[in-house]
């Protein structure tokens, strides 16, 4: 049996024992509700980190296999920033769907059958032919079927909580491990299986993404009256030829796809498009902030649109794991018989082990009035970061002389990385999902959330741009190709962090001020 075999087998046994304590340890803190979303989000994550610990190496290795290898990482990470771009600014439209008409529970549905179908697709098409535009067809469907899903099932679960219950941010800690649970599963699972066959990889994670829409469906009685349509009885009334909203929403989602697929595909289009609708986004916030008839709820969202930013530059660098590290762990890291797509779950399975810690040390601080404010956290998911580049920048150095001869980067410099990178993800995202349900409107609130993860689609949009700084002219020495890495990874993930950092500290008091009271 391969260690890459072992490590699957341990990572499933692990999450079976860990999974029912979590679960029966708080049980009767919290609605039952929360467990429904933490196994359907679990194993959505389980389907798109399954995709993804594959992804840049499917592209780089099959779909561009006949051109130069500096060309072929170049495409690739702009494929993949502009998919990931598309999949997290999506939510924006799907949020806004769902608050005004379709309801969480229905949103929620329609997603995860979109995106259960993109899986496929990929599958079968890595089993056939291999075809970029069915690639690219299939990578719209599941953008699309993001936006529908993503937004709407965190936003869901935040009708459960008051404001300011103090259970929320556990709650949404603890989703948060569910998420994560699932992208620790994932890699070791579809990482494996795409080594054997990719198309092998891609069914595994449709069949993931299957499992979550059936629990999530099966289940609805948990939800009460929560999650229901605005208007139910408008929703079913013809509107146009015949057809009721429900169906024209649909009809539109499906006419989204080939647009996404060319999006996808162009990524230099999607860099123009995605500035245009943030800046809408952002300039329709403003509007709303300044003109709210409750001071308090204007304020709170100016204090959102500075989070936006800061969040978007973590996820920028963050999201280097998918792509330029992925393929850096590919060539020239000491693998030790682990597969490339495996390291993904290294982020994941931190997540699992130190959630409940965060959670238990916030609690804590709390109770002594010395919780940090939601600004300090990101703070320091910033400094975090920043460390985390400068120790794998110290590993490449390590080798940068004798590259040229074999020497690999030892895989600790990876580990102790991706630890930092997973703690400051823990100080940032957990509580920022949760702040995003305090700070938002009541009315607003999918709008909000969707963009929030706009956020996370310029994050990613400008990862893709930093991926492609990685990559290498044609001719380049192995010293050469580690050297790029080193100073983007230095400049970018140590100089340009630490500098957000500081700003961050120096207005937060402002922020504080803004938040009026919400912690």
């Amino acid at each position: 049996m391969s260690f890459a075999l072992t490590l699957l087998i341990a990572g499933w046994i692990f999450v079976l024992i860990w999974v029912p304590m979590v679960v029966l340890s708080q049980r009767k803190i919290h609605p039952k509700a929360l467990f429904t979303l933490f196994f359907a989000e679990l194993w959505e994550r389980f389907s798109f980190y399954g995709m993804r610990a594959f992804l840049i190496l499917y592209m780089t290795k099959v779909l561009f296999e006949k051109i130069e290898q500096g060309e072929a990482d170049a495409q690739a990470y702009g494929i993949y920033g502009a998919f990931n771009a598309l999949l997290y600014a999506a939510p924006l439209v799907g949020g806004m769907l769902a608050d005004k008409v379709l309801g969480f529970r229905k949103a929620v549905i329609l997603g995860g059958i979109l995106m259960a179908t993109a899986q496929f697709l990929l599958a079968t098409n890595a089993y056939m032919s291999n075809e970029e535009t069915l690639f690219f067809i299939a990578l719209g469907l599941l953008a699309v079927g993001n936006g529908f899903f993503k937004p709407n099932i965190s936003s869901f679960l935040g009708t459960f909580y008051d404001r300011n219950d103090r259970r929320k941010d556990g709650a949404f800690t603890i989703f948060y491990m569910g998420i994560n649970v699932g992208a620790f599963l994932a890699p070791l699972t579809c990482g494996y299986l795409a080594e054997v066959h990719w198309s092998l990889g891609f069914l595994a994670a449709g069949i993931g993404m299957l499992v979550g829409i059936l629990v999530f469906w099966r289940n609805m009685r948990l939800f009460e009256d929560k999650g229901l349509p605005p208007d139910p009885v408008g929703l079913k009334k013809a509107v146009f030829m015949g057809l009721n909203a429900e169906w024209l929403i649909l009809l539109g989602t499906l006419a989204f796809v080939p647009i996404f697929a060319f999006l996808i595909n162009a990524e230099g289009v999607t860099t123009y498009i995605l500035i245009i609708v943030g800046v809408a986004c952002i300039g329709y916030l403003l509007y709303t902030a300044f003109t709210s008839e409750d001071k308090a709820d204007g304020q709170r969202l100016l204090a959102f649109i500075a989070l936006f930013f800061f969040h978007m530059i973590f996820w920028a660098l963050f999201e280097q794991a998918g792509g330029s590290l992925n393929i850096l762990t590919d060539r020239y890291v000491e693998k030790h018989g682990i597969e490339t797509g495996q390291f993904q779950a290294l982020n994941a399975l931190y997540i699992i082990l130190l959630a409940p810690v965060f959670t238990w040390i916030w609690a804590k601080l709390h109770k002594i009035g010395k919780e940090p404010r939601t600004p300090i956290k990101f703070f320091f998911a910033l400094l975090q970061m920043a460390l985390g580049f400068f120790i794998i920048v110290l590993g490449i150095k390590s080798i940068i002389d004798t590259a040229d001869a074999g020497a690999l980067i030892p895989v600790g410099f990876l580990m102790l990385m991706y630890l930092f990178h997973t703690t400051g993800e823990l100080s940032l995202s957990p509580v920022g999902l949760s702040v995003v349900t305090k700070l938002s409107p009541a009315k607003t609130v999918g709008f909000v959330m969707g963009a929030w993860f706009l956020s996370i689609a310029f994050g990613h949009k400008i990862g893709g741009y930093l991926g492609t700084l990685t990559s290498s002219p044609v001719g380049a020495s192995k010293g050469e190709e580690l050297t790029l890495f080193a100073q983007v990874y230095m400049n970018s993930g140590v100089y340009i962090v630490l500098g957000a950092a500081a700003f961050l500290l120096i207005v937060s008091p402002i922020m504080k001020k803004w938040m009026h009271g919400v912690h």
